[in-house]
């Protein structure tokens, strides 16, 4: 076979099959009179490529400006910016999590609470992890979670003292030898947010394993010998998952199957984890950078509370307005969550009513989703959205009732509107389970610190870890903004902050917490 003979063949069986594919995707599919980026309407290369470089969620953005409040961010992906479009997603019940999370499930044998597709499994999986979560079983854990509490107020006094300028971290604390957790813990999520937005990139995971294989095999050998260690003790010797979960594992359709454990466990390291830390990390940016909001919160809590001892999870703490202000305009700023939650029609239940998002109606196929972070920038609900204003929030409803009692049209006032859009936890049957322990975590973490201490940025260039920096392109250019990294939760760095103990209440401070 001569030269030309082999290019036409190679034309025949690869050229002309792309070019009708990529004619087909942009001028003939259901989804073509949807804008958005030409390559993205191609391949999810265009997701892809922006996943691994940790910035999808300011390119989403950067798409929202250009095309307006729906682009079609893939072949057969929507997403939307808008508050009804959030409202009729999450709260539709015919409606399953898009086939995206299959890209998510890396290597265990049972998918977990928060990436299982099958509404059953779904269900079934949630009735048993949120046990762990009920608010009587928050009540038992609070000491457990008071004395991580301590230990990070143990720690801020001891750089205090040696006058160092002091990183937030969550999860390396004390322990050198648990330092990998947190590089293993973000690569696992980076891993999983790429392979959710680029699927033909998800065989290259058996690359990353191997790659990694030291970190990964101690990370998974610390797992199963925290689930080893703890199953050989009592069911209730501790307040944890395992007392609230145990009974059901074994059980399998009526609780969890052996193996499920795992993933569920891994689940709550990287979720509850990270995600907290993320949102802990931002809250100390901006209070650092806002000395109006730094001395409006200290105010309330150190007039709130006699001592730090009472600082703990109950009405005196829920009364503490401007810190759950400080902590919903930290989380609408910077959303520790910062992937987009795909939805799909569940194929179990076909319909012939036609399927609407906020006015369009959507091919069946397609799976379409809210990019928070955008919607919590959108000006018409959040005005000055890159502006941390925790007054923003005052008077304001703050429970999912009095939400809904303010009306349920989204054309009402703007506190209304507010609050139809600032949904971090996402809503209905496949919301947050872990809600009320994020903000009961974060107030205590927050309350009890500026109780203690008084706190400002490191000086210099060590103070600017974290900010944006003037003049970058691509988003990253605003000084005030705290910067995160698109990893499925948000990757983040610094701050670094200066802490002082408070003379008047140091003294008690060491006896406290020893």
């Amino acid at each position: 076979m001569g030269a030309v003979s082999l290019v036409v063949a190679y034309a025949a069986y690869f050229v002309i099959p792309l070019l009708f594919l990529l004619s087909y995707r942009i001028f003939l599919h259901p989804l073509r009179g949807y804008p958005g980026p030409v390559l993205a309407k191609i391949k999810s290369g265009y997701a892809g490529w922006n996943a691994l470089r940790k910035n999808h969620h300011l390119a989403t953005y950067q798409n929202f400006q250009r095309y307006g409040p729906v682009v079609r961010q893939g072949p057969t992906q929507l997403v939307f910016n808008t508050a009804i479009a959030f409202h009729d997603i999450y709260l539709n019940p015919k409606l399953v999590k898009g086939h995206a999370y299959h890209g998510s499930q890396l290597t265990a044998k049972y998918p977990s609470v928060i990436n299982a597709i099958d509404k059953d499994q779904a269900r079934r999986k949630r009735k048993v992890m949120g046990q762990a979560l009920t608010e009587r079983y928050l009540r038992a854990f609070e000491p457990t979670m008071s004395g991580e509490v301590d230990v990070f107020l143990n720690q801020l006094l001891a750089s205090s003292k040696s006058a160092e300028v002091f990183g937030y971290r969550f999860h390396t604390q004390t322990d050198e030898s648990h330092r990998f957790l947190q590089p293993v813990i973000d690569g696992m999520a980076w891993r999983m947010n790429t392979y959710m937005l680029c699927p033909p990139l998800k065989p290259f995971e058996k690359i990353f394993m191997l790659l990694g294989a030291p970190k990964l095999l101690r990370f998974r050998r610390l797992v199963h010998d925290m689930i080893r260690t703890r199953m050989a003790e009592d069911k209730d010797a501790h307040h944890d998952l395992y007392a609230a979960v145990a009974g059901h594992v074994g059980k399998g359709q009526e609780g969890l199957y052996d193996g499920e454990l795992w993933p569920e466990a891994i689940l709550f390291i990287l979720a509850d984890g990270s995600t907290t830390a993320a949102a802990m990390s931002a809250a100390f940016f901006y209070l650092s950078r806002s000395p109006a909001a730094y001395a409006d919160l200290a105010a309330e809590v150190r007039s709130t509370f006699k001592s730090g001892r009472e600082i703990c999870a109950g009405p005196q703490l829920n009364g503490c307005t401007y810190l759950r202000a400080c902590i919903d305009e930290t989380m609408r700023m910077s959303p520790p969550a910062t992937s987009t939650s795909w939805r799909q029609l569940n194929p179990k239940n076909a319909s012939s009513e036609p399927w609407i998002v906020d006015g369009h109606v959507i091919p069946p196929g397609t799976q379409v989703g809210v990019h928070l972070y955008s919607l919590f920038h959108n000006e018409d609900y959040f005005p000055d959205s890159y502006t941390w204003k925790p007054e923003r929030w005052l008077d304001q409803p703050t429970s999912e009732s009095e939400t809904q009692a303010a009306g349920e049209a989204l054309g009402g006032d703007r506190a209304t509107k507010m609050r139809k859009a600032f949904q971090p936890f996402l809503a209905g049957e496949r919301s947050c389970l872990g809600k009320s322990m994020a903000y009961v975590e974060m107030s205590l973490t927050l309350a009890r610190t500026i109780w203690y201490f008084d706190f400002e940025t490191a000086p210099g260039a060590a103070g600017e870890l974290g900010a944006g920096q003037k003049g970058r392109q691509g988003g990253r250019g605003r000084t005030g903004k705290y910067q995160l990294h698109d990893i499925f939760t948000g990757e983040h760095d610094g701050p670094n902050l200066v802490f002082r103990p408070r003379m008047e209440v140091c003294g008690v401070l060491e006896a406290e917490i020893s």
